[in-house]
């Protein structure tokens, strides 16, 4: 007979005695599994039974057990009650195994595949890379989860024939991915086009508990936030949360030798723009005397009010119109003064070594207030001031809303340089900010601060401001108002309690004739104040 007739007889011989060992030992294996069910029922009730009550439950059990024992044929009849009950408890077949849970990429990455299927398919090619019977593999080359099973990295091919260079295409498929990805996040979008490739990475939040504090920075180094480990090559020390931190920086350097001596900064409502004037008044203080002008006149400034350095405040267009004419004329003097001292080879005076800083919040507001007046532009008497600012030490800082750019002058949008845009907002109103197109998508709700930076030629960063409340503001946190109080030169009696007087005696005290101050002659002679007088009046 052939090997392989015996082999097969074997295995059905091997095939017959199983499954009559399996019909032989099927009521034992009910039995078994019922018995399982019991002890597990007696040691969760055992479990559950208090510790004070497990001695008495004890000792019932075991006068039962006794009283089945003595019993006439008790054992007999209690085994055969016990395996009665457990073939019973054990006749329900094992539950089946749950289906395994379906892998997150092939849901995720499948979707989103089918979302960019009717922008990167082309009608006329024979050989699609996305088609709507086709596979999400074959576009997307490698893909990272995170323990949420949020998506946080992505790359994927597109074909040749989209129109990558366009704005509009690209914002299109940006905002299907950060729809299908999630619009809680933001998103950097790098867009290879010699290789027809687009990464997509999720970015880290940044934090938002550094408050207003004193950072590590030189004279004439503004920090205008934070931003990402790869934005900057540098970081700083600063409190953040109780403790000492390492923070990447985004420092916007002003003076003589500055590139980018003027800033715009541009935000969303709510979003933190007086915020960022006043993070900058406090760090640029105590090296240098202030110019502010509040256009919206909603006080945000007046916290400012009568500090040593601070010239004015101004909230109204009257007082904004006298504090710039002035500030030209003073960038006028200082022009004057530091040529004089060139040719002369003398050292420069100390009221020019001195940096003067306008910050300007909201000027729109009191450009359309001068036009139904028929008085001039605040902002154009930022010309002389924008131009040679540099050269005279005089720096400029404007904050306005980003719906406002079209009425901000070409004068003040050419010599800004350094670009702030804060709050979530479209493609089209970053790079009309920012003045470069923004490779990074805003999520839809962005806590306040949160935005970007871009000083001269460089990239665009993103930036979060460091809390600096109003210390007027009694919403605010007290913790956030105590921080920008102990920023100011010195005590104010509006934002922090008054010291308590001295108490008054009963009568007045009895001054001894020999210890009287000896008569000295009243002169009343002129001599020179000890308070100096304002340049604005």
């Amino acid at each position: 007979m052939p090997l392989h007739r015996h082999l097969g007889k074997g295995r059905e011989f091997a095939r017959t005695a199983g499954d009559h060992a399996t019909d032989m030992f099927a009521p034992l294996t009910v039995i078994g599994r019922g018995l399982r069910h019991h002890a597990g029922w007696a040691k969760g009730r055992w479990q559950a039974t208090p510790k004070e009550r497990r001695g008495p439950t004890l000792f019932l059990s075991a006068a039962v057990l006794i009283g089945i024992y003595l019993l006439p044929h008790g054992l007999l009849f209690a085994l055969v009650g016990l395996m009665a009950s457990a073939a019973w408890a054990g006749r329900a077949p094992k539950a089946a195994p749950a289906p395994p849970a379906p892998d997150v990429a092939d849901v995720k990455l499948a979707a989103l595949y089918s979302a960019l299927t009717p922008y990167l398919c082309g009608p006329e090619d024979a050989n699609p890379l996305y088609h709507f019977e086709g596979s999400y593999k074959n576009a997307f080359g490698s893909w990272e989860f995170d323990g949420e099973g949020r998506l946080s990295r992505l790359e994927l091919s597109y074909p040749a024939y989209f129109t990558d260079t366009e704005p509009a295409a690209r914002a299109r498929i940006e905002q299907v991915v950060q729809g299908k990805a999630g619009r809680a996040r933001e998103y950097r979008f790098d867009w290879d086009e010699e290789s027809n490739r687009l990464r997509i990475t999720a970015l880290a939040p940044l934090p938002t508990d550094i408050t207003a504090q004193r950072f590590v920075a030189a004279p004439g180094e503004i920090v205008l936030g934070f931003t990402d480990e790869d934005g900057t090559a540098r970081t700083i020390p600063v409190q953040q949360g109780g403790a000492t931190a390492q923070q990447p920086p985004v420092v916007w350097r002003t003076g003589p030798r500055s590139s980018e001596p003027h800033l715009l900064a541009l935000g969303v409502a709510g979003y933190g723009t007086s915020s960022l004037i006043r993070s900058i008044a406090l760090q640029a203080l105590p090296y240098a005397d202030l110019v502010v002008v509040d256009g919206a006149g909603t006080g945000e400034h007046a916290c400012l009010v009568n500090r040593p350095g601070v010239h004015t405040v101004e909230t109204s267009l009257h007082g904004a119109l006298a504090a710039l004419e002035w500030a030209a004329r003073e960038t006028e003097r200082r022009l004057a003064a530091l040529n004089t001292a060139r040719h002369t080879g003398a050292a420069l005076p100390e009221d020019l070594t001195r940096p003067l800083w306008l910050l300007l919040d909201h000027p729109t507001e009191l450009g359309e207030l001068a036009r139904a007046e028929g008085r001039p532009d605040p902002q154009e008497l930022l010309e002389l001031p924008l131009r040679h600012g540099r050269a005279a030490r005089v720096t400029v800082v404007i904050a306005d809303d980003v719906e406002a750019r079209d009425r901000i002058t070409p004068t003040v949008r050419a010599t800004t340089r350094a670009r702030v845009l804060l709050g979530p907002a479209g493609p089209e109103e970053g790079h009309a900010a920012l003045g470069a197109p923004l490779d990074i998508v805003p999520a839809a709700h962005a806590p306040v601060g949160r935005g970007y930076a871009r000083i001269g030629n460089g990239a665009p960063v993103r930036l979060q401001v460091p809390a600096t409340v109003d210390p007027l503001d009694d919403e605010a946190p007290a913790q956030l108002r105590d921080a920008v109080i102990a920023l100011l030169p010195h005590r104010d009696s509006r934002t922090e309690p008054a010291s308590e007087a001295p108490p008054r005696p009963d009568r007045p005290p009895v001054v001894p004739a020999d210890a009287a101050p000896p008569v000295r002659p009243v002169d009343l002679g002129k001599t020179e104040p000890m308070i100096r007088s304002r340049p604005i009046s």
